[in-house]
C-alpha cells in the first residue's frame, strides 16, 4: 500500500512519530515530516520541514501531493499541566487539529489518519470505545479530553456534509519508549520515574507521586505505531483503542525501574493520583486481527538502555 506513495508524518520527530517513520521506510514509502522540534540524528532519506501547524497555510502547504497523512503531533505534558495550564495544551491542539484535517480534506489525500487520545474517556475500569459519547472526559483531563474529543467530532462531520470517511481514528493509552520526554516539567509516568531513578542513584530514594494504587496501561510506541498502519491498511473508519488492554500499578511500575537504579522508593502521598484505574479494551482491535509485540519489562528496560 504505501510503496512509493508520499506520505506525511506530523510529529515525525517524537517518540511514535519516529517509529513510525522507520516503518513506513521499512515499507517502501516517501517520507516528509513536519514539526516543530530540531531533526536530532534523523532519518536522512526524509524530507523535513519545521512548520507550525497552528497557522492553516502551512498545513496546506505540508498536505499537498500526499497520498497519505498521518497526524501524530501533540503536546507533552505532565499530569499536572492540564490543572495549572490547560490552555497551553487545548488552544494549540485545537487549532493544529482542525487546521491539519481540513487541509488534508482539501489536498484529495487518500486517507487520514487522526490520534486521538486516553484523555477522552470518563473514568472507567475498562474504556471501550464506543462509551466515550455515553460520558464526559475525566477532571483530571477535561480540557486535553474535549480538544481530543473535537478532533473525532470534526471528522464525523466529514463524512456528514461531504460523505468523506478517508478517516482512522486511534486512541492510544499511555505511550512510551525511544525518544520519550524526559523533561522534568512535562515528563509523563515512565519517563518521569526513569528520569528520578537515575538521578536518585543506587542506595537513593526515587520520589513518586500519590499513593502508587492507580493502575495504568501502558503501551510501547513502537506497538503504537504498528496499530496506526494497521488502521490505515485496513481502511479502519471506527476508532480504534491502541493499548496493552493490561493494567499495571504505579507502585510495580516504580519497583521494576528501581532495581534497575538500585535506589529505594517513597511515596509523596501529598500529590495527587489522578484517576484510580484506566485500562483500555483492546477487544476491537484483536477482532480486526491486530496483536502487540512489546511486553512492559522488555518495553521498559529498551527504554531505560536508549536513554542512559
Amino acid at each position: 500500500m504505501f510503496e512509493n506513495k508520499n506520505v506525511l508524518v506530523t510529529g515525525g520527530t517524537g517518540m511514535i512519530g519516529r517509529e513510525l517513520v522507520q516503518i513506513l521506510l521499512d515499507k517502501g514509502a516517501k517520507i516528509r515530516v513536519a514539526s516543530l522540534d530540531e531533526p536530532v540524528d534523523f532519518f536522512e532519506n526524509v524530507e523535513f520541514h519545521k512548520v507550525d501547524l497552528t497557522i492553516y497555510k502551512n498545513c496546506e502547504m505540508v498536505c499537498e501531493g500526499m497520498d497519505f497523512i498521518f497526524h501524530v503531533a501533540g503536546i507533552k505534558c505532565s499530569a499536572e499541566m492540564p490543572r495549572i495550564k490547560p490552555l497551553n495544551y487545548f488552544i494549540p491542539m485545537i487549532r493544529f487539529n482542525t487546521n491539519m484535517m481540513e487541509a488534508a480534506y482539501q489536498s484529495g489525500t487518500n486517507w487520514f489518519l487522526y490520534t486521538s487520545s486516553v484523555g477522552v474517556y470518563s473514568p472507567a475500569e475498562i474504556m471501550k470505545e464506543d462509551d466515550v459519547w455515553k460520558t464526559f472526559p475525566s477532571d483530571n483531563d477535561k480540557l486535553p479530553g474535549w480538544s481530543k474529543r473535537m478532533g473525532e467530532l470534526q471528522a464525523e462531520g466529514y463524512k456528514i456534509q461531504y460523505d468523506w470517511d478517508n478517516i482512522s481514528i486511534v486512541r492510544p493509552a499511555n505511550t512510551y519508549g525511544r525518544w520519550d520526554e524526559f523533561d522534568a516539567e512535562t515528563a509523563m509516568v515512565i519517563p518521569s520515574l526513569i528520569r528520578k531513578a537515575e538521578e536518585a542513584g543506587e542506595g537513593g530514594t526515587l520520589s513518586v507521586w500519590g499513593d502508587g494504587t492507580p493502575i495504568r496501561d501502558f503501551v510501547h510506541a513502537r506497538d503504537v505505531a504498528r496499530g496506526m498502519i494497521f488502521a490505515v491498511e485496513n481502511k479502519i473508519t471506527e476508532p480504534l483503542n491502541l493499548a496493552s488492554g493490561e493494567g499495571v500499578s504505579i507502585a510495580k511500575l516504580a519497583s521494576s525501574i528501581a532495581a534497575y537504579f538500585k535506589c529505594g522508593i517513597e511515596f509523596d502521598k501529598s500529590k495527587p493520583n489522578g484517576d484510580h484505574k484506566r485500562i483500555l479494551d483492546m477487544s476491537r482491535a484483536y477482532s480486526y486481527g491486530f496483536k502487540n509485540t512489546v511486553d512492559i519489562d522488555d518495553g521498559i528496560d529498551d527504554t531505560i538502555s536508549w536513554y542512559l
